[in-house]
């Protein structure tokens, strides 16, 4: 057997998701009348005892490999039904066995447009966003994140009860 045995990153557990930037907002495709549920996962680099840029990424890559998404310049693969939607609470199944990352305030609009079976684009940024950034400058920084295969995507849908 010949060749590079692959990198097996484990699924961070909620001490880490719980540093993460989580934003999501509704974006309406011309044409087709619909709007598109987005759900952006950042970082704003290293904020817990003993964590590093590397470590960060280390985290982030084990979340790109439980959801199986890919990088975003690559066609974004279907990853499963992976959002939960009851009550209050919205959340993601990021593949950890025993949490979920919390999606903050998805507002009315998206979790009715998951509900009713829209697919949700999970979109995963390794490099650090700026505290306080607004939507011109995530947007530049996907866009750069992108051209540098450090942006990794996948469609996801609500998990049926």
């Amino acid at each position: 057997m010949t060749g590079t045995p692959p990198v097996i990153r484990a699924i961070p557990g909620p001490g880490f998701v719980a540093t993460l930037l989580v934003s999501s907002w509704l974006d309406t495709v011309r044409g087709a009348g619909e709007a598109v549920p987005w759900l952006l996962l950042g970082h704003a680099g290293p904020r817990r005892n003993g964590e590093t840029l590397e470590t960060v990424e280390d985290g982030l890559l084990g979340m790109v490999a439980a959801m199986r998404l890919s990088p975003a310049a690559e066609r974004v693969p279907a990853i499963g039904a992976r959002l939960l939607i009851g009550g209050r609470l919205t959340a993601l199944d990021y593949g950890h066995p025993t949490c979920v990352l919390r999606i903050p305030s998805p507002g009315a609009e998206w979790r009715e447009a998951v509900a009713r079976g829209a697919q949700a684009c999970v979109t995963l940024l390794l490099d650090p966003l700026p505290p306080g950034a607004g939507p011109d400058a995530i947007g530049a920084i996907i866009d750069r994140c992108t051209a540098s295969g450090r942006v990794f995507m996948g469609a996801t849908t609500a998990r049926g009860r």
